[in-house]
């Protein structure tokens, strides 16, 4: 069983910084693909970020430059560093994990989900 449980969100104005986290339990962390997805209200999911088992990452075009996805394997935890926050960063964040991912931006890839932290930005 694979569980991730997503923290660090909130309110914050634009222009603004904050880190999420995504704790992990299982025993297949080094085998995973990892994600980070958002869902704005009225909107259909769109992935982030993402990083490999090798720790190469990917973003979307819209947070690249601003968002740093990053991983700590002894603490079985990943993160995303969101820098210049904009209103429109504003959604639900949703930590994902998957197994076989060719398609890093893709939801459907990933196998396992958390339940999301709210992030508001504020201008």
């Amino acid at each position: 069983l694979v569980e991730l449980v997503e923290s660090g969100g909130g309110s914050v104005q634009a222009g603004g910084s904050l880190r999420l986290s995504c704790a992990f339990s299982g025993s297949t962390y080094y085998t995973l693909y990892m994600g980070w997805f958002r869902q704005a209200p009225g909107k259909e999911r769109e992935g982030v970020a993402a990083i490999d088992r090798d720790g190469r990452a990917s973003y979307a075009d819209s947070v690249k430059g601003r968002f740093t996805i990053s991983k700590d394997n002894a603490e079985n935890t990943l993160y995303l560093q969101m820098d210049s926050l904009k209103p429109e960063d504003t959604a639900m964040y949703y930590c994902a994990a998957g197994f076989w991912v060719k398609a890093p931006m893709l939801e459907g890839e990933y196998n396992f989900w958390g339940q999301g932290t709210q992030v508001t930005v504020s201008s």
